[in-house]
């Protein structure tokens, strides 16, 4: 920066700062004829509709089905003591696989929404094309 505070002309010549402001204003620009204004055509655009988000209804359905197994377990007497009971008996391998067998089912639920999800980006690529 130069710390220059008049601007400068075409010609790299500095004018002084009110006749700078005033020379766009000095040479009036010539207007285009009007034209009539011709209706545009009407372009048939699709409406669209908004998507519906299968990963959350999916993901809805299996945490309520989480809840409500929750929510009996808890409500009957003596069931959290015998789930309690039957987790101190597992052996280690059993454990494993109900661990991968919990691991599975997400990955299955994962997948069943990514299908979803698929399936519905190719009915909207027919209905558009």
């Amino acid at each position: 920066m130069t710390g220059r505070t008049e601007p400068l002309d075409t010609a790299g010549e500095t004018l002084p700062l009110p006749d700078a402001l005033l020379a766009p204003l000095a040479t009036p620009t010539p207007l285009a004829p009007e034209a009539p204004l011709a209706p545009e055509p009407a372009i048939a655009t699709p409406v669209l509709r908004p998507r519906t988000r299968w990963a959350g209804i999916v993901w809805g359905l299996v945490l309520a089905a989480v809840a409500g197994a929750g929510i009996w377990l808890a409500s009957g007497d003596g069931r959290i003591a015998e789930l309690a009971t039957w987790v101190q008996d597992l052996s280690p391998a059993t454990a494993v696989g109900y661990g991968i067998l919990i691991i599975g089912g997400l990955l299955l639920v994962t997948g069943l929404v990514g299908l979803l999800r698929r399936a519905q980006r190719a009915v909207a690529a027919r209905a558009g094309a």
